[in-house]
């Protein structure tokens, strides 16, 4: 794909089926990574099959959040088995900011609201 960063959002189906709750549904989670400046382009993951979002886009290099399950060799093999040479790499977490992570997110958002209300 280039220089392009294409970031692939999870369905509302596959949150939940990893135990998380999102905040937002797919489609606002969707429009809002959408606009931020570093993003060329974003969209939906595919509901089951996730390697056919990589077979459509045929990635150079895949990041994996830290909490992310899969283990980056095996995945990079798989996508060598389909006939693409995708890096695979683990991201560190964020640890610079008081919003880490959605978890931390979603609590500042709950305090504003209860604060609110």
């Amino acid at each position: 794909m280039g220089d392009e960063l294409l970031v692939v959002i999870a369905r509302d189906s596959t949150a939940l089926r990893n135990g998380k709750t999102p905040i937002f549904r797919e489609n606002i989670r969707l429009m809002m990574v959408s606009e931020l400046k570093v993003v060329d382009r974003a969209i939906l993951g595919h509901e089951g099959d996730i390697f056919q979002t990589v077979r459509e886009n045929r990635p150079d290099i895949i990041t994996l959040g830290h909490d992310q399950r899969f283990n980056p060799i095996d995945l990079e093999k798989k996508c060598r088995d389909m006939g693409c040479p995708t890096r695979v790499v683990r991201i560190t977490r964020f640890e610079e900011s008081e919003y880490r992570s959605s978890t931390d997110i979603r609590n500042k958002i709950s305090e504003y609201i209860e604060g609110t209300i």
